[in-house]
């Protein structure tokens, strides 16, 4: 009983002699100042003076306070949550490594931030599930990431919540949406170029998904590239028989655009691909029909991941920094969040690659 006694009363001791937890009002007394000043202070309010400034932080300082975030947050109606919103195929998101790159450049960036990272996939089954959510006051914004353009929907959502896109929105009319992006028209151009200087005469094109902008971008850049070259698309007189066939960004649908190319029995030396895992599907194509890259046929394209590695010889690509473009939606985002400016567009910087097939 007597070391029952003892204990209690070690813990009775311990307890009345431990340091309190530091208050807002023992921050505000300390420093001379009303409770609501020291708030304002705390919160980054400009209605206060330097003088109070300077105290309240004096005051926080010797005092160790650590302000109540939870409380901050409901005051400022935030979650201090940010979501990623994937409108792609559940299976498209996972066999694609761009937007794992992407996500990882996000999640990296967030990391260094108050704010949370949460990933969601739109529903296939319910796409106004994800509305729903996003509009119910669970995040402070969203970042919009996919390999298609149409997103009226989002664009009316970015009325009431802070949005980014990673892809120009081709129903962008009215609105001012806020895009972080690649110039794909450059990408494009820079990798057919490459073709035409390695002394590539008849050059085709596998493109992306034609409904998206992206994809109709990239087929600019090398259309507009072959002109200015001075080399023919396919043919001068009928659009239709150009050298050109489009895919869905998957190795099997490069595979197949590579076979109706060989098909049409019009000869190429130069293939410029939209995506890295198309290449590599088209890549396989060549070679079965006895084709040498790039001896007889130079190909380039865009993406530089293991697509563009694993292959054999590995591709000559352009690497559009999708890391890098994670974390600038990112910060984009969470300046949108305090209501500060910016940019509407704003452009990732991006490189050419040379590889062994091109």
């Amino acid at each position: 009983m007597t070391t029952d006694i003892s204990r209690v009363e070690r813990a009775v001791r311990e307890v009345s002699t431990a340091p309190a937890v530091a208050t807002l009002e023992a921050v505000a007394a300390l420093a001379g100042v009303s409770k609501s000043t020291a708030s304002r202070v705390i919160n980054g309010s400009p209605r206060v003076t330097e003088q109070a400034i300077t105290r309240v932080n004096a005051a926080i300082a010797q005092l160790h306070y650590v302000p109540n975030r939870a409380a901050r947050n409901l005051v400022r109606r935030r979650t201090q949550m940010i979501a990623m919103v994937i409108p792609e195929r559940t299976a498209a998101f996972f066999a694609d490594p761009y937007f794992a790159e992407v996500i990882q450049g996000a999640a990296m960036y967030a990391s260094t931030t108050d704010y949370t990272l949460t990933l969601l996939i739109e529903s296939e089954a319910d796409a106004e599930k994800t509305h729903r959510f996003l509009q119910s006051g669970s995040v402070d914004g969203a970042l919009l990431l996919s390999h298609h353009s149409s997103s009226a929907t989002y664009l009316e959502l970015s009325r009431s919540l802070p949005v980014v896109f990673g892809v120009r929105p081709v129903d962008d009319l009215e609105f001012e949406a806020h895009t972080v992006d690649v110039d794909n028209v450059a990408a494009a151009a820079i990798a057919t170029q490459h073709l035409v200087d390695r002394g590539r005469t008849r050059i085709a094109t596998i493109t992306g998904p034609l409904a998206a902008t992206a994809a109709r971008d990239r087929v600019a850049g090398w259309r507009s590239t072959l002109v200015a070259a001075g080399l023919d698309s396919g043919s001068a007189s009928d659009p239709a028989l150009e050298l050109i066939e489009e895919g869905d960004y998957t190795p099997a649908s490069g595979a197949a655009a590579a076979e109706r190319l060989l098909a049409r029995g019009v000869p190429f030396d130069g293939l410029f691909v939209a995506s890295a895992q198309m290449a590599s599907g088209a890549l396989s194509v060549l070679r079965e029909h006895g084709l040498s890259v790039p001896n007889d046929v130079a190909i380039s394209t865009i993406d530089n991941n293991s697509f563009s590695t694993d292959t054999k010889p590995q591709l000559t690509t352009v690497d559009l920094h999708t890391s890098e473009k994670g974390a600038e939606m990112v910060k984009a985002l969470l300046t949108l969040i305090a209501g500060e400016a910016v940019e509407r567009e704003t452009w990732i910087p991006i490189e050419l690659v040379e590889r062994g097939s091109a």
